[in-house]
């Protein structure tokens, strides 16, 4: 059987990172590993990029990690993966090998406040979901009619997003608001460091991903899955394109 491949460029990539003496693969869950779904507690990663995952992770100086906006405890129940994969939620703001609490009393203080406004603003608006984070609330509009969903997120922007002490990142149909100042991009370059890489591949598909992508540096490598403008210099059609990809690489840093 043929072996599926990425476009040439990518695949030249691809073999150019497979070679560095240290590799970081950072990875977007939904939407890259997982398809986008209406409930996210549905979302599962297809068995494909599972299987590729865990397959980099095990192999040696190879570091691999998911880098999500889901709360840590989500994004393991969701993934199914476990070490040596390593988890980053909440866009940065918790890291699985420090999964305990980071937030002093003034920020816990504001979390709850931010979450009792949310809720009275949000009020049983027909397709509008608070999901709780460790560092705060994320709001859900992506099963709400068009009308109301951009009634609910103009109010968010217009009230909670604009309090002091607030972070507002916005995503595909959810703006998510943390008590700490957190991004992907930060979050990539901690990992960066940690691992001591020479070169990393993030592959992404949402907004909050251009924090990372333009952390980037030369001979990384940057996918963009789906449509949209993008700093990435790469790009992938769907979720299934993501699994191709990271079994070409798993074969290629195999066989170094």
């Amino acid at each position: 059987m043929t072996e599926r491949r990425p476009a040439p460029d990518l695949d030249a990539a691809l073999q150019t990172l497979a070679a560095t003496p240290e590799l970081l693969v950072a990875l977007d869950f939904d939407g890259v590993l997982a398809p986008i779904v209406s409930r996210p507690s549905a979302a599962r990663p297809l068995p494909e990029s599972a299987r590729a995952v865990q397959g980099l992770a095990a192999l040696p100086h190879t570091t691999v990690v998911l880098v999500s906006g889901r709360g840590l405890a989500d994004l393991a129940a969701v993934s199914g993966l476990a070490a040596p994969v390593q988890m980053v939620g909440s866009h940065g703001g918790e890291f699985s090998d420090n999964p305990g609490g980071f937030l002093d009393d003034d920020q816990k203080r504001r979390r709850s406040e931010l979450i009792a406004e949310l809720s009275r603003l949000v009020n049983g608006a027909p397709g509008v979901a608070l999901e709780h984070k460790p560092a705060g609330v994320a709001v859900h509009v992506r099963n709400a009619d068009p009308a109301t969903g951009a009634r609910v997120l103009d109010a968010v922007r217009a009230g909670p997003a604009a309090r002091p002490g607030i972070h507002p990142t916005e995503g595909k149909a959810v703006i998510d608001l943390a008590v700490v100042q957190v991004s992907k991009g930060g979050a990539l370059d901690v990992l960066r460091e940690r691992s001591n890489a020479g070169a990393v591949l993030f592959v992404g598909d949402d907004v909050t991903d251009e924090a990372a992508f333009a952390r980037l540096r030369p001979g990384d490598v940057g996918v963009k899955v789906g449509d949209g403008p993008s700093l990435a210099r790469y790009r992938v059609a769907e979720p299934p394109d993501v699994a191709v990809l990271l079994q070409r690489l798993r074969r290629l840093r195999a066989l170094r």
